[in-house]
């Protein structure tokens, strides 16, 4: 199945922030108006430390990624900061269409390690993430993996 994939522009930053938003919304997440966070998103998109995959005609998924140095790695890491897909699109593979395009997207951007983060309750996402690939255990030790946040502001 096309899924219409394609990396997203500056241009695309108003139809790429409706998607984020609404995915927000979807789990009762707080989010400003598409409107106030499309220019940082355009600004992002036009730097070299983000990029994002949009899904369909007009964009109905998205996948919005950010690059970081790290001392592991030659090249940078990728944060997968947000998958999204419009429910009623959903199961029918634009979501692994767009984890498959990061991947390779990063990979020719010389990325060796992609990240994720999810929520202990989603065990849909859990279930998504594992099925492409994503260790909830560290390979090494087969410890649980956690990630961990505090807010500075």
């Amino acid at each position: 199945m096309d899924h219409h994939l394609r990396i997203a522009t500056a241009a695309d930053a108003e139809s790429a922030a409706r998607l984020l938003v609404d995915f927000n919304r979807e789990f009762d997440s707080p989010a400003p108006e598409a409107a106030q966070i499309a220019p940082r998103l355009a600004a992002l998109l036009e730097s070299q430390h983000t990029f994002a995959v949009l899904g369909g005609e007009p964009p109905a998924g998205i996948a919005l990624v950010t690059l970081r140095p790290n001392v592991w790695f030659d090249g940078p890491v990728a944060l997968l900061d947000e998958l999204y897909v419009r429910p009623d699109l959903r199961s029918h593979g634009m979501g692994t269409a767009l984890v498959d395009a990061v991947v390779t997207h990063a990979r020719s951007h010389g990325v060796a390690l992609l990240e994720v983060n999810v929520d202990e309750s989603d065990t849909d996402a859990l279930r998504f993430y594992d099925r492409h690939g994503f260790a909830l255990r560290q390979p090494d030790t087969g410890e649980r993996a956690f990630y961990l946040s505090r807010a500075i502001s």
